[in-house]
């Protein structure tokens, strides 16, 4: 069991982490003004899946033998890059399209949100750098704290992103109107996206 004390010093920390903008949320924010809101909260649901996945392997301790392999981080960043560009231009390409075929479904935003995030390869350097702050051996096994306190930054992540994607799904329904604007809004988010994904050391 978990010190309460431990979890109260932890919750507030989560939260500021949410809060902070960054790809995750950037992409949440392009899904709302494209697709809607049922799309940017499959697209967070994506995100805090992949947080997850971040979170089980540093647990299980693979994060120090990935860490081992510098060319490995760089082959899953070079993919993210790709896969974001490639947003970017879809975008950018169906800018002229009417408001109804605008957009992306919910599991195709799910993939990308889940996409997104397990190619940034700072997520996992996180993880180990800040839950072992918070785990006390002594407290059980650190296996299931590093679960709990993980899926604390997913849950507090996929309604802080998803809130900021149906803020800019209202956003996105007065940008109908002029669908070049909205691809061009979107695609740009995803290239600035990309581009931070490919010059990040």
């Amino acid at each position: 069991m978990i010190d309460p004390i431990t979890l109260l010093a932890f919750v507030p920390a989560a939260l500021a982490l949410n809060v902070t903008p960054g790809a995750d949320m950037m992409l949440c924010l392009a899904q709302g003004m494209r697709s809607g809101r049922t799309s940017a909260w499959a697209a967070s649901a994506g995100v805090s899946a992949g947080s997850m996945v971040h979170v089980t392997i540093a647990g299980l301790g693979l994060g120090a033998v990935v860490a081992a392999f510098p060319g490995a981080f760089e082959v899953i960043r070079w993919l993210g890059v790709a896969y974001l560009l490639f947003l970017a231009v879809q975008a950018l390409r169906s800018g002229t399209m009417k408001a109804g075929a605008l957009g992306m479904r919910p599991w195709k935003a799910f993939r990308a949100g889940l996409f997104t995030n397990l190619s940034n390869v700072k997520v996992i350097w996180f993880v180990l750098a800040f839950i072992p702050q918070f785990v006390e051996p002594e407290a059980g096994p650190v296996f299931v704290q590093f679960l709990l306190f993980g899926s604390l930054i997913a849950i507090g992540g996929f309604f802080i992103n998803g809130l900021v994607g149906v803020f800019a799904g209202t956003l996105g329904e007065k940008l109908m109107r002029s669908g070049k604007a909205l691809g061009y809004v979107t695609g740009s988010i995803y290239a600035a996206l990309a581009a931070r994904l490919a010059v990040m050391e």
